[in-house]
């Protein structure tokens, strides 16, 4: 115990006389700037305590360096900087809600950018399928998803389910119907084909 405490205290002060913690720009770097004979000697003490760290020399001086958060709050952690140690882990989780957060919105953004096509492509279909009236010729349920989806361009699934009493799926199932008729060419109508085929004759 008497020995691992004075390692402690060796540490502690090792860093309070040499040491320098950075947590600038999101990123966490503390080193040791030493005597070049003393940094392999201080890497080699930390590597015994379960803390190793990478050592150079700069510029004639021994740098002992963590760049890992996870290795500089344990190191922290061991020597009681207690202070120290709290503003890394706050600024961790800052960090980590930041990440999360524009995943989310990144997330939201390409699933909104998705809708708005989706909705441009329906509202054509449904355009093309009223000018050749080929949209009366539709079932109720597809004429019903039609009118909410004209009336509610920027409406999700879910409302125009709710909005059109129909299930999510048979909303989406309309929708895909209009677009796939829409792709098609129209039949000619019946008075148009025997005119053609009169003049073929």
């Amino acid at each position: 115990m008497a020995a691992e405490h004075c390692r402690t205290a060796w540490l502690r002060g090792r860093f309070l006389a040499r040491g320098s913690l950075s947590l600038a720009g999101g990123r966490t770097h503390l080193e040791f700037v030493v005597a070049p004979e003393e940094a392999p000697i201080l890497a080699a003490r930390l590597e015994a305590v379960d803390l190793p760290a990478s050592w150079r020399l700069r510029r004639g001086r021994g740098v002992v360096t963590w760049k890992s958060g996870e290795a500089v709050g344990l190191f922290l952690r061991r020597i009681g900087a207690a202070g120290a140690l709290l503003e890394l882990e706050a600024r961790q989780v800052s960090r980590a809600l930041r990440g999360e957060l524009n995943r989310v919105l990144n997330a939201e953004s390409a699933n909104l950018q998705r809708a708005v096509a989706a909705a441009g492509r329906q509202l054509d279909a449904i355009a093309q399928l009223e000018s050749d009236g080929r949209l009366q010729a539709q079932p109720y349920s597809v004429r019903l998803v039609a009118d909410a989806r004209r009336e509610t361009p920027e409406a999700t699934l879910a409302e125009l389910a709710e909005r059109t009493g129909l299930h999510r799926s048979a909303v989406q199932r309309a929708l895909e119907r209009m677009e796939r008729l829409a792709e098609l060419e129209p039949a000619p109508p019946e008075g148009s084909r025997s005119a053609m085929m009169g003049a073929h004759a």
